[in-house]
């Protein structure tokens, strides 16, 4: 049974400005270094197989932070998870989301949840069937984490508007041809600081 444990980058300039980032690639600021950190902090206490990694620096970024705090190769590219795409959204603040895009309104070129779901998905079953037994770490992006966990979760819509902070764990594993969520926000009680990753939350409609 492999062990998928997939990571939310730590926090940008453009979280802490609640700006939508999406498929633009946006660097990790000084609070967002020591969130990996933490992260790795916490996930030390497992051992571990490898680390893949979404290719925007924010990720790649925090995947080689948590690899050189536990002293493990380099991280892999994975492509497939990279951030939802918010089409005409990226770069705006959540007020001007709001006012050029009301309910109903559609987001040129923004990505659906569905579409994520059928990119991330597949490349991550494919990951454990290569890799059986093992344990990995995924850094990944918000929108990624809850595409994925509305759909192999069976309740509708559980993780809509649900918090995936900065830096957070969750924790599923591949049996049976499935990927099934183990347990979300693994260390929950432990927050990461701001929490700035609402681009979901603003862009479900």
């Amino acid at each position: 049974m492999t062990q998928l444990y997939l990571v939310r980058h730590g926090e940008t300039d453009w979280n802490v400005q609640r700006r939508i980032q999406g498929s633009t690639d946006i660097p990790l600021n000084d609070n967002g270094r020591r969130q990996a950190k933490r992260t790795a902090r916490l996930l030390a206490a497992g051992q571990w197989d490898a680390v893949f990694t979404s290719p925007l620096s924010r990720a790649h970024e925090t995947a080689t932070i948590i690899t050189g705090e536990l002293q493990l190769p380099a991280p892999q590219l994975l492509p497939a998870v990279v951030e939802r795409r918010y089409g005409d959204a990226e770069g705006l603040d959540f007020y001007d989301v709001e006012a050029r895009f009301p309910d109903g309104v559609h987001v040129p070129g923004r990505e659906l949840p569905a579409a994520v779901v059928q990119r991330a998905l597949p490349a991550l079953t494919d990951l454990a069937r290569q890799r059986p037994a093992q344990r990995i770490i995924v850094v990944t992006h918000g929108g990624v984490i809850r595409a994925l966990l509305n759909a192999v979760v069976p309740e509708v819509d559980r993780f809509v508007g649900v918090l995936i902070a900065n830096g957070s764990v969750h924790h599923f594993h591949y049996s049976l041809d499935a990927l099934e969520l183990v347990a979300f926000d693994n260390f929950a009680p432990t927050m990461f600081g701001t929490d700035s990753g609402a681009d979901d939350r603003e862009l479900a409609r």
